[in-house]
């Protein structure tokens, strides 16, 4: 399991006077701020987060050293991170995206589907994004109890139940 979890990215500038447009990947968009100081993923950087608005499609937020205009456009994309130990622990059936990706995929017979490349959120579920070997293209996985009954995380595998057709 990773040590830090990517919970927000920087939008660009928020304004003339240094406020960011924070992109916040937690459960409330606000409580970034409660995970900080937030660093960037090599950890060059470090953030403390002061949310000051809610906007459109995200936050307005101040970051520690980041002053101007110029400042904050410079770290547009730039992605936050807070140590794992900062997070809530989840409930047994609820994980970090960053826990799945890299998980082997294997059909209730055992067959070895492939493994998570990314898990992408349509609006209604979340979809896991298969690859392998035997696949031409990626497939997308709905990450449902049905579909999905077991996620043994210490075994890094998911055992899937799919809909016919889908790996075909």
């Amino acid at each position: 399991m990773s040590e830090l979890i990517c919970v927000g990215a920087i939008g660009g500038a928020f304004g003339v006077r240094g406020e960011v447009r924070l992109k916040s990947f937690t459960a409330e968009a606000e409580a970034i701020a409660d995970y900080a100081p937030l660093c960037t993923e090599d950890g060059s950087r470090e953030f403390d987060v002061v949310v000051t608005r809610s906007i459109k499609n995200g936050l307005a937020a101040r970051l520690s050293g980041v002053i101007t205009k110029e400042d904050a456009d410079a770290l547009k994309g730039t992605q936050l991170f807070a140590p794992r130990n900062r997070l809530p622990e989840l409930p047994e059936d609820e994980f970090y995206h960053t826990d799945l990706i890299g998980l082997e995929v294997r059909d209730t017979g055992g067959t070895v589907l492939g493994n998570v490349k990314s898990v992408q959120n349509n609006g209604a579920d979340d979809l896991l994004e298969i690859y392998g070997p035997g696949l031409k293209n990626t497939v997308l996985l709905p990450f449902t109890r049905a579909i999905v009954p077991t996620v043994d995380l210490g075994a890094g595998r998911i055992v899937a139940d799919p809909p016919d057709g889908i790996f075909d």
